[in-house]
């Protein structure tokens, strides 16, 4: 009898111990989430702000958190050791998560590495952005997940308040801002400017920044347009505010204008390394689903009565630029040099002959051998005819170069040796290289 009894009696004590530590275990996951929830709330009720969601939730899980809108620019950012930083493998060089390579849900790694989960952030059916957050040694857990969906709604609260805000603040400075541009903000401008949080009483260029995509002539609705020129607003106000919150940015309808401060009589080289450090930023590398765009820079102005002349030129710049450079071009006023003049001509027949009767065939034969010919010319041309410093550009033999000379000679003239044939050809390479006119006119 006993020995029957024994192996039963262990056996029931070993399933009481078992569904005692589930019992346990599921207390404490449930004291877990009701600790979670308690944090929410606090949160909540303190503004509910994505600084201090991220504050919570990286003390939370132990390591840290972040919030990024949905091409990955990290709106807000918290760690629980001061001085710590994120894991660089999920972010680029700009600081931009990598969205389109990192999954939702929850990651492991066997080694040292962070753990890390993320979570899209909805509201309304609306995509907001993502939440993110790390630990080390331990995997998140599906209490976890389901923890940080949790957060995400709080979250989606921060980003949806702090968006109608800013849109309103938007607005009424980019108003202000255009009437700054077109000479209409008053003689008060820089006080006004001040009272905005902004500097305009420096010496600065304005920048101009166009989606290359023309959603005047676009398949999107116009819901979709807005939301698109908004988050490319967003862009560039959190590039801006990184460098100097008192730099005044706004979007308008069609472009996104910046008043970047440079040093008075830096060069055009050194306007263009800080305007294109802004532009790496914005773009994060290109990823993230964001749309190319082109660039113009104005000359550096030192007072604000200058600003609506520098506007234009920006405005010149971008548009000539796109021409010149094509998609993400980013062009100063002072490197369109004949090109503002031929910008002037409207497109017309008279345009169209003019380019076909100058290059012949190098205007309406669109093939890589006409490609090669009209870049030799182009170089040729800028080297004003200097065939070994042409050679040495083009990294070709001398004879090579001297044969397709000849070849050129044969279809255009004497190009070497006719300097109004060297400029009636200069200027129709120009006008090619801008208008893209191919067909031959009628």
């Amino acid at each position: 009898m006993t020995a029957h009894t024994l192996p039963v009696a262990t056996d029931a004590a070993a399933r009481i111990a078992d569904l005692e530590r589930r019992v346990a275990r599921q207390e404490a996951l449930l004291q877990r989430e009701d600790d979670f929830h308690r944090l929410l709330e606090q949160v909540v009720l303190h503004d509910g702000a994505l600084e201090d969601l991220c504050t919570t939730l990286a003390e939370f899980f132990g390591r840290a958190c972040v919030v990024t809108s949905t091409d990955g620019r990290v709106l807000a950012r918290a760690t629980a050791t001061e001085g710590d930083t994120l894991c660089g493998e999920c972010f680029d060089a700009t600081g931009r998560l990598l969205v389109e390579s990192e999954p939702t849900g929850a990651r492991e790694f066997g080694d040292e590495r962070d753990h890390r989960a993320f979570v899209p952030i909805v509201a309304g059916g609306s995509e907001l952005g993502f939440l993110g957050a790390f630990t080390k040694g331990t995997a998140f857990s599906d209490t976890d997940l389901h923890l940080l969906s949790r957060a995400a709604t709080v979250a989606a609260l921060a980003v949806t308040k702090e968006q109608a805000v800013s849109a309103v603040e938007s607005r009424y400075r980019a108003e202000f801002l255009r009437d700054a541009l077109t000479g209409r903000g008053g003689v008060d401008v820089v006080d006004h400017a001040v009272a905005l949080g902004w500097d305009i009483d420096r010496p600065l260029v304005v920048v101009v920044a166009e989606t290359d995509e023309d959603d005047q002539r676009t398949e999107r609705s116009p819901h979709e347009v807005r939301a698109l020129q908004e988050r490319f607003a967003r862009a560039w106000g959190w590039a801006v505010r990184a460098k100097d919150s008192t730099i005044p940015v706004a979007g308008f309808s069609q472009e996104v204008v910046a008043l970047v401060p440079v040093t008075a009589g830096m060069d055009t080289d050194e306007v263009l390394r800080v305007v294109g450090a802004l532009v790496g930023v914005v773009r994060g590398e290109g990823g993230g689903g964001r749309r190319t765009f082109a660039t113009g820079v104005s000359r550096i102005v030192t007072s604000p009565d200058q600003l609506s002349r520098a506007y234009a030129e920006a405005l010149k710049a971008v548009s000539i630029g796109r021409q010149m450079q094509g998609p993400s071009a980013l062009a100063h006023f002072d490197r369109l040099g004949i090109h503002r003049l031929l910008a002037l001509i409207p497109e017309s027949e008279d345009l169209r002959r003019f380019v076909h009767e100058s290059l012949g065939e190098l205007a309406t034969h669109d093939t890589p051998e006409n490609d090669d010919l009209r870049r030799t010319l182009a170089v040729l041309l800028d080297t004003n005819i200097n065939v070994a410093e042409t050679s040495r550009r083009l990294f070709f033999h001398y004879n090579t170069l001297r044969y397709r000379i000849s070849k050129l000679e044969r279809m255009l003239g004497p190009i070497t040796t006719d300097p109004e044939l060297q400029l009636t050809v200069a200027v129709a390479l120009r006008i090619h290289e801008m208008r893209g006119l191919w067909a031959e006119p009628r």
